[in-house]
């Protein structure tokens, strides 16, 4: 099971915001400011993903921005003593084993909360892949909740919250969007980025 519930506590949201600041001076990266709030209910892609320093700098531009996440990780991060402050950031540990369930299990967490931004790292690797995971997809139009670009850029040193949109269920056309959005856009690693492609794209329904 996906406990949700793990992301509740954390430091206040100034702590945060500081923390964020620095991160983001050591890495030299600059948050872009925010056009619309972001939704109390949705998935954030966050992509590109190619390195373990991608996440990290997301979530100090989320801490920056005043968002406080909950982001997916594999188990093996909340391991060892960065474990609790994995959790502290909004981190939840899932475990491969039980991804089968995952989408349904949060899809139902969507439901029966007021405010929950779920972060998905949509790529599911640091090497360069073929596809995006579909999960991210398959909750958001499951949930009826909005899906938020969010993003960094290895290329122009910026990163931030974007483009929000309600995905139609037409994944072809939701997927072209979304293309169109990360074009361009690099992760730490360069060459790493996977094109943003569903596997499920070939076939009539999600």
């Amino acid at each position: 099971m996906v406990c949700v519930n793990a992301c509740r506590c954390g430091y206040g949201a100034d702590m945060r915001r500081v923390v964020g600041r620095i991160w983001l001076r050591i890495w030299r990266y600059k948050a872009v400011p925010l056009s619309t709030p972001i939704p109390d209910r949705c998935v954030l892609i966050a992509a590109p993903h190619t390195s373990n320093w991608d996440l990290p700098i997301m979530l100090a531009l989320a801490a920056v921005a005043g968002i406080k996440v909950t982001w997916l990780g594999k188990a093996e991060l909340f391991k060892g003593p960065m474990g609790p402050v994995m959790r502290k950031f909004g981190g939840v540990p899932v475990n491969r084993t039980s991804a089968g369930t995952m989408v349904s299990e949060l899809v139902e967490e969507l439901a029966s909360r007021d405010v929950l931004r779920l972060m998905v790292p949509v790529e599911g690797t640091r090497s360069k892949g073929d596809y995006w995971k579909s999960g991210f997809y398959r909750i958001a139009v499951q949930a009826q909740v909005p899906v938020v670009f969010a993003f960094v850029d290895r290329t122009t040193r910026t990163g931030g919250f974007a483009t929000q949109a309600l995905l139609t269920g037409d994944m072809a056309v939701d997927m072209d969007s979304i293309r169109q959005f990360y074009r361009g856009k690099e992760g730490l690693r360069p060459g790493r980025t996977t094109i943003p492609l569903l596997r499920e794209e070939s076939q009539p329904n999600v």
